[in-house]
């Protein structure tokens, strides 16, 4: 019986997993921000919904991009229900489109909540392609200096202003260059199943053309298919 219960004891408790949510300022573990920028390509299974947090800083610019690249199903809809939610549950703002946008300011810190949903699709399932995250003026997330800041003079506060423009152009070529990524998977997808669709129909239409020609052979040739009765003796 103690043996038991030594071994109750020395059995390792269930491992506990970091948590990704904003931590009070008493505890000693860091804030997970994680990255400002994310890309990529998810499969929305038919009425399901999914979403995604984004952490934010206040006074940056928002910017969430979806596109759906390929749909499966009866009636084959590309059609998305595409939500943004601040970090109270307060919807900013909602598209339900092939592709869309939404733009807003954040007035607060915290995770912002990205929602597709799929609920009108009940048999099939939808690949979309997200392009989401947020973007500071001048790219400085710590708004905050030091009251013992240097004083730059004019050069290189010219030259910063430069590199500064820079960054931002950079951004927004980098925003275009995923609205390209975006559109090519789509076409891509829908060049394939356009493929895929034309050498079916095509081998169909081959066949009921086969079929045809040898069903008028036969009853061509049975329309002259003469019986000729042998007299008897």
């Amino acid at each position: 019986m103690l043996l038991l219960v030594l071994l109750v004891l020395g059995l390792p408790g269930p491992a506990v997993c970091p948590r990704t949510e904003p931590l009070s300022g008493t505890s000693n573990e860091p804030l997970f921000r994680g990255a400002d920028r994310y890309d990529f390509a998810i499969v929305v299974h038919a009425g399901t919904t999914e979403c995604f947090w984004q952490f934010a800083h206040q006074s940056g610019n928002f910017f969430f991009s979806f596109e759906v690249q390929r749909a499966t199903g009866i009636a084959n809809s590309r059609y998305i229900l595409a939500t943004a939610r601040d970090p109270n549950g307060f919807q900013l703002g909602a598209s339900q489109d092939v592709r869309g946008q939404i733009n807003f300011l954040t007035k607060e810190t915290g995770f912002y909540q990205l929602c597709l949903d799929n609920g009108q699709n009940h048999f099939g399932f939808v690949q979309v392609y997200l392009n989401f995250g947020v973007y500071y003026d001048g790219f400085n997330m710590e708004k905050e200096q030091p009251e013992e800041r240097k004083q730059l003079n004019d050069t290189l506060d010219a030259i910063e202003d430069s590199i500064q423009k820079l960054q931002v152009h950079i951004f927004h070529m980098w925003r275009f260059y995923n609205f390209a990524r975006m559109r090519k998977g789509a076409d891509s997808f829908l060049l394939e199943s356009n493929y895929h669709y034309v050498n079916w129909w095509s081998m169909a239409q081959s066949c009921v053309i086969v079929l045809s020609g040898v069903l008028q052979l036969y009853f061509l040739k049975r329309l002259f298919n003469v019986r000729t009765l042998k007299p008897r003796c």
